[in-house]
């Protein structure tokens, strides 16, 4: 069953928190950070909920027309696989076509392929590396111009 996806709120930050510091423990971003980032008008940030309301995912955009950038996605490792990244990634788009993105970017782990394949088949291309950008790990910078069909 494919979780329900909704707009982060302030109550969910505890339970984002958790995941990002499972996912992301030399990087993870704090609590006030997430707090910050859901108090800018430019952001859109969802969580992805399975029905019993356990927090599977969440997903983060900033949005300034005509640019936008993927500002965080994450998905719990039990539930890899299961479409969950693809639902909020094409959440993201939706919303990045509505505030009239033309231009998306993205900072990824070099050393995770599963992100970048993901991104890949969104149309997303590899646009240049900030080195040293994560704890041990490159930065890949993704961009992805709109109108493009992305498989969903």
């Amino acid at each position: 069953m494919t979780p329900l996806l909704r707009s982060m709120t302030l109550d969910d930050v505890a339970e984002v928190l958790a995941l990002e510091r499972t996912l992301f423990p030399a990087d993870a971003w704090s609590e006030g950070i997430f707090r910050d980032e859901l108090a800018q008008p430019d952001r859109y940030y969802l969580v992805a909920e399975e029905a019993d309301g356990t927090l599977v995912g969440y997903a983060g955009l900033r949005a300034v027309p005509p640019e936008g950038d993927v500002q965080t996605i994450a998905v719990a490792p039990e539930r890899w696989g299961k479409g969950i990244g693809r639902a909020l990634l094409t959440a993201l788009l939706d919303e990045a076509r509505r505030r009239g993105i033309t231009a998306m970017f993205l900072e990824v782990r070099s050393d995770n392929p599963r992100a970048r394949d993901l991104y890949q088949k969104f149309g997303f291309v590899e646009v240049g590396v900030r080195s040293g950008y994560y704890v041990g790990a490159d930065a890949i910078i993704m961009r992805r111009l709109e109108p493009i069909e992305e498989e969903r």
